[in-house]
């Protein structure tokens, strides 16, 4: 067996073990605290919300051992039958070797891939979020959402694929140069059109109607310097009585979103906090710096890509031939983005020890804004309650899986003086 193989067997199995390691000691702690809800959380949830809560967080944590075990072994299955070369053999015989058949021939392979996580993704949402309640979606509209993902997925990302595809015929040896600047450019077209465009092709969107909780947010929006163009409500409860609010876009084409359960759950003062938070976000200057960081990760892929494509045991290691030409483009990001997953999961931990950072500044800037923390407080610990979250995560499980801080790790912070 090549080395290189080797090595993508090696990292794919420390990632399974580490997922499962992690999922049984988050298990472990939240079983630890079954039994009665503890102390510092009295107020939060009631003692059958709580264990309701207990029971989700269980369901959800088998059914994520499962799909680690069956995305791993089918994954290790893939790699090992010759599946990839075979694919790209045959979809590149049938569709030639033009930049639109290459784009094509990678974009199918994606497609075919992603397929074997389609009857997870369907007992998740009908099987453990209609158990606990969340659930309100349809067979019809879940498949519509996957039809519509696949052609937005082909209207976007094909344009793109050929695009890299052209720098790497044109320029051989500068093309992720190009290519970085091509990306960042569509990155930030897509956030431009995104509140726009893309948004509403899923999701209704209707401006906040006259009222308490226009007039206290557009009052925010003006004492903090927040100029949105619209706050817009979301039919999020069509799909699921999750809750959530955003701020999408940019300059002008800036809109507010409020998920309408989240209107359902919370008073105009709460609101008005989680509103607080997400302009914090914008005043403190999360967005630019993760699309730095974004920018920094972006390159450094593209640089060792293109390193990587001169080296022939990069390809023969997956079983495609050496020869490749200027046909190994498409392999090497398939192979690239197999072993960058495996790779990029260990940094997760610094990543979200970066996003929970920006939290708590969030917050602090809500808590200034409001003259205490008691508001967003209350909004968490309703938001909490609603969505049945884990009150009691293993720390090691939270720095991998956890973008945010536990609510007893930010309500600690905001009653700090």
């Amino acid at each position: 067996m090549h080395w290189l193989l080797t090595t993508f067997l090696v990292l794919l199995v420390l990632k399974m073990l580490a997922e499962l390691a992690l999922g049984m000691l988050n298990r472990s702690s939240v079983k630890a605290h079954a039994g009665k809800m503890p102390e510092v959380f009295q107020g939060v949830m009631d003692e059958k919300t709580y264990k309701k809560a207990t029971n989700y967080t269980l369901a959800k944590n088998a059914f994520s051992a499962v799909e680690c075990v069956y995305g791993s072994a089918l994954l290790a299955l893939i790699v090992l039958s010759g599946f990839l070369p075979w694919s790209f053999n045959l979809l590149s015989s049938w569709f030639g070797s033009a930049l639109w058949a290459q784009a094509m021939v990678l974009f199918l392979i994606g497609i075919v891939l992603s397929l074997p996580s389609l009857p997870f993704e369907w007992w998740s949402q009908f099987g453990i979020e209609a158990q606990f309640g969340f659930n309100k979606s349809t067979c019809s509209l879940w498949l519509m959402d996957k039809v519509k993902g696949l052609f937005l997925g082909l209207a976007l990302g094909f344009p793109l694929l050929w695009l890299l595809l052209f720098f790497f015929q044109k320029n051989p040896h500068t093309w992720w140069l190009w290519a970085f600047g091509a990306i960042m450019v569509f990155q930030l077209l897509v956030l431009l059109l995104y509140p726009r465009l893309i948004l509403p092709l899923f999701n209704k969107l209707t401006p906040l109607p006259e009222g308490e909780l226009r007039d206290r947010l557009l009052a925010l929006g003006a004492r903090t310097g927040f100029k949105a163009s619209s706050i817009h409500v979301m039919d999020g409860s069509k799909r699921s009585t999750h809750s959530n609010a955003f701020f999408t876009g940019f300059g002008r084409f800036r809109r507010i979103v409020l998920f309408d359960t989240l209107i359902d759950q919370l008073d105009p003062v709460e609101l008005e906090a989680v509103l607080a938070h997400e302009i914090g976000h914008y005043k403190r200057g999360h967005v630019p710096k993760m699309l730095l960081l974004s920018a920094c990760s972006l390159l450094c892929g593209l640089i060792i890509i293109a390193w990587l494509m001169n080296e022939a045991w990069f390809f023969t290691g997956f079983g495609f031939p050496e020869d490749l030409g200027a046909a190994r483009f498409v392999p090497a990001l398939i192979v690239f983005s197999l072993l960058s997953g495996l790779v990029s999961f260990w940094l997760s931990p610094l990543f979200n020890h970066l996003s929970r950072k920006h939290e708590y500044e969030a917050d602090a800037f809500a808590k200034d804004v409001m003259g205490s923390g008691d508001a967003l407080i209350s909004s968490l610990r309703k938001m909490y309650e609603k969505n049945l979250s884990n009150l009691t995560p293993h720390p090691l499980f939270s720095a991998f899986y956890y973008s945010h801080p536990t609510l007893l790790e930010r309500e600690t912070a905001l009653r700090k003086e």
